[in-house]
């Protein structure tokens, strides 16, 4: 404790000439804790607390005046005690309880829970908000009203707001995005009734069975399947649905597809993450118009002597039946997925690469 904290009292109590602390209540002495937290610049996030207990907080902060340091000593003391008596923190609501349970109990029973939690109005409805992804939120803006939109972007962290705005159609990000200029004038009860509302839209959405969109689970299905069965299946697609068929084809991630989504700077990590034999039976099968080019982009972007070595050995290898050829191609394939999911390499996007 310092004595910038909180000045002393020189009227305190006396008794035979020993200072004492003051009585004082709870809410005096949970005032001089933050006040003192502060002080040593503990980041509180007392924005998390309800209203009617802000204003009190603030209201007990302005009327205790100065604190001697016997009577700061022992609220400290106390406060300290009281810390060490918890044995653990649980929800003060049933949004609190849902954010820590987030992700562990079934997608029903929480959308179920929410809605009840929404019908009390309570928590903040921003953090449930700002844990969305990019993608969810530019959902929910297209949804909303500019203005609202606009509240939206405006309570994101700066990072989330930018991948909100880049996942919009570009006129509509810009409106958006102007819009926030006339912001400045919306209150605090606004931004928190929005807020509410667009969290029990949220929650009247149908709950998906499937965490992925039907195009990412056709492609993840395909991409392990045989060539010939891929290109049957998309050639029905097409024919099927063919707006479809081109959401699928992007979620598909070949051998082929190497070259244009594999940077060359990544080449040297996929190489060590593959199995040595695997990779040598892919390069010694891609003999193909289709997957020969994958062995000199592979090849063209490692060391010369270790593009040597491995040209060595796949002459060695011979010829591959095909069954072992695709296996060992998809194993090559599985090993960058890894490596992106991992964040250890990057993928270039189609749509990034035609702009």
């Amino acid at each position: 404790m310092t004595d910038s904290v909180i000045a002393m009292n020189a009227d305190a109590p006396m008794s035979e000439g020993v200072r004492v602390p003051r009585e004082l209540s709870g809410r005096a002495k949970a005032a001089i804790v933050v006040r003192l937290l502060l002080n040593e610049g503990a980041d509180i996030p007392l924005e998390e607390l309800p209203e009617d207990l802000q204003t009190k907080l603030t209201e007990q902060m302005g009327e205790i005046g100065l604190v001697d340091r016997v009577t700061l000593g022992a609220v400290a003391h106390e406060f300290a005690e009281a810390l060490e008596g918890i044995g653990l923190s649980m929800p003060h609501d049933l949004a609190g309880a849902l954010t820590v349970l987030d992700g562990k109990i079934g997608a029903r029973t929480a959308a179920k829970l929410r809605k009840q939690a929404g019908v009390k109005q309570s928590g903040d409805p921003w953090v449930r908000l700002k844990a969305l992804s990019a993608g969810e939120l530019a959902e929910l803006a297209q949804a909303e009203s500019t203005e609202v939109a606009a509240v939206l972007l405006s309570k994101l962290d700066t990072p989330k707001a930018a991948e909100m705005l880049g996942q919009l159609p570009g006129p509509m990000a810009r409106q958006i995005t102007y819009a926030v200029s006339k912001t400045g004038k919306v209150t605090p009860e606004a931004v928190d009734r929005i807020g509410f509302s667009l969290v029990a839209q949220m929650d009247q959405r149908p709950i998906s069975a499937f965490a992925d969109d039907p195009e990412k689970r056709v492609g993840a299905i395909l991409n392990q399947s045989a060539a010939n069965t891929r290109d049957d299946m998309l050639d029905s697609l097409d024919a099927e649905d063919q707006e479809f068929a081109t959401s699928v084809r992007k979620m598909i991630f070949t051998f082929a597809h190497i070259p244009e989504r594999v940077t060359t700077r990544d080449v040297p990590a996929v190489v060590r993450a593959v199995d040595q034999d695997d990779l040598i039976t892919a390069l010694a099968a891609a003999t193909d118009e289709k997957n020969a080019p994958v062995v000199e982009f592979l090849l063209g972007n490692m060391s010369a002597r270790m593009a040597d070595n491995l040209r060595e050995e796949v002459q060695e290898r011979g010829t591959i039946k095909r069954t072992d050829g695709e296996r060992a191609m998809n194993a090559v394939v599985n090993a960058i997925r890894e490596l992106e999911e991992e964040g250890t390499i990057t993928l270039v996007v189609e749509d990034e690469e035609d702009e």
